[in-house]
């Protein structure tokens, strides 16, 4: 632990806070734009899933690669690369010309947010020890589920304010000051020091490469089919998952032959950890796509502004904020019960929220209908993410759960970019033969099947966390 006073250690958690809230807002500001990407750059429905999907897909792959270099050369410097990537990304993205470039952009500014999101784990082990450290942590799930919150509603005033042509290119170049006053504190301030017991574990940049390929090439035909399934989506499905398989069989190669893998195979072996990984991926893949159809209906069929359509996700976001709040009481009263009523809150409001948007007509449709389904899935994210992760590394040896979290938080993110991919292409594909109001509503269904499935996963998990030691 670092040993200087209390001072330099709250300015250093607060430079690598600032630049973790960087990446957690451009998750969510995008979502109120996306109809202004359609107009000022004529991005179609594919393009458009690539903006939010590419992202987050780019983002978690870089996860445990930039982890394990962090182990090797320090996570100072993997942080600075990471926020000089992601904050250049930036610019580009609020420069881009054509809907291809803002794609490229976005995939390069997820690829630089995922290089520098895990280094922060590592900061507050560094600086922090027992009770301290909790708290640091809680500190930062507050932030970053605020900040998540204030996404849409940035993203409102912004191109409220700015117009619909270019006001959506500020969303973007927002991030140059803060990421420039964060690289320079962050040179200036940040420990050297390594996690006590860190391990300097291999790169396994061949599994790294598998493991792309495969997610990119089962991800693609979702995307770019358009809602019809031709052969050639069916050929490359086929192809990503024996890509994939073959990304498990090098995996447990390198194990057997004493080296790190990317993904420990042994892991696996833990029938609960499965069941959890696989709880996780259908949660992540079911909540984060509703604003993705919401937002483009919301304003393209409805006729809302960037700025209605923001006010009407705060109060989602501001519920999964109060969620976040109360799961830490809730797991240590209700056990694996707040796991239960998280996911089960999702999938009940995923489930009115489609019934509420078949069954009210367009024209009285606006964020009063909406509020009590959408208020109720916040509140269910919130209390559902931060004790699922843990439940799911409690599963596991003590001395694997470094891999064990590394793994959780990288298919959360890989969840979220497949549920955008499958959702963009219900909603596109019904919305063209029956029109947005019933896309819309099949999308959401969509997605309530598999927050159901979270559900009945969540019974493969322990039912009490082990005891915390000091």
């Amino acid at each position: 632990m670092v040993t200087d006073g209390g001072g330099r250690r709250g300015l250093a958690l607060s430079i690598v806070i600032v630049g973790i809230c960087m990446v957690m807002l451009d998750t969510t500001v995008v979502n109120v734009a996306l109809p202004s990407f359609e107009r000022s750059l004529g991005a179609d429905a594919a393009q458009l899933s690539w903006v939010v999907a590419g992202y987050t897909l780019a983002s978690g792959l870089s996860l445990i690669p930039a982890g394990r270099l962090g182990d090797r050369i320090g996570h100072k410097p993997v942080f600075l690369v990471g926020l000089v990537v992601f904050t250049l990304a930036s610019l580009w993205c609020g420069l881009a010309q054509s809907a291809e470039e803002l794609v490229v952009a976005r995939v390069v500014q997820g690829l630089g947010g995922g290089i520098y999101y895990p280094t922060v784990t590592s900061f507050i082990q560094v600086l922090y020890t027992g009770r301290a450290r909790g708290r640091a942590f809680g500190l930062m799930g507050s932030v970053i589920g605020l900040t998540t919150a204030l996404g849409p509603l940035v993203g409102g005033l912004l191109i409220e304010a700015l117009g619909m042509e270019d006001g959506w290119r500020w969303i973007f170049f927002l991030n140059l000051p803060i990421g420039l006053v964060v690289l320079i504190a962050g040179l200036r301030f940040l420990p050297r020091a390594r996690v006590p017991g860190e391990q300097r574990s291999g790169l396994d940049p061949f599994g790294t490469a598998l493991v792309s390929i495969g997610l990119v090439v089962f991800t693609l035909p979702l995307v770019q089919s358009g809602g019809g399934w031709p052969a050639w989506t069916w050929s490359l499905l086929g192809v990503g998952v024996l890509v994939l398989v073959g990304f498990f069989a090098w995996e447990r190669r390198v194990e057997r032959a004493g080296r790190a893998p990317l993904v420990p195979p042994r892991l696996f072996a833990h029938r609960a950890f499965t069941g959890g990984v696989i709880n996780g991926t259908a949660f992540f893949a079911a909540f984060t796509t509703i604003f993705f159809v919401l937002s483009i209906y919301w304003q393209s069929s409805l006729g809302y502004s960037a700025l209605e359509t923001g006010l009407m996700m705060v109060p989602n976001s501001l519920a999964s904020v109060a969620g976040a709040f109360l799961s830490e009481r809730g797991t240590h009263r209700l056990g694996r019960g707040v796991l239960v009523i998280g996911a089960g809150a999702v999938a009940a409001g995923l489930v009115a929220l489609a019934a509420v948007v078949l069954l009210v007509p367009p024209e009285r449709t606006d964020w009063v209908t909406v509020l009590v389904p959408t208020v109720v899935i916040g509140f269910g994210t919130g209390y559902f993410i931060a004790p699922n992760t843990q439940f799911i590394v409690s599963t596991v040896d003590p001395i694997e759960a470094g891999a064990a979290s590394g793994v959780v938080s990288t298919v959360q993110r890989l969840g979220g970019a497949i549920g955008i991919a499958v959702a963009a292409a219900v909603f596109f594909g019904v919305s063209a033969v029956a029109g947005p109001a019933i896309g819309v509503p099949v999308a959401i269904a969509a997605s309530a099947v598999l927050a159901i499935a979270a559900f009945a996963l969540v019974f493969t998990l322990p039912r009490r966390l082990p005891e915390p030691h000091d």
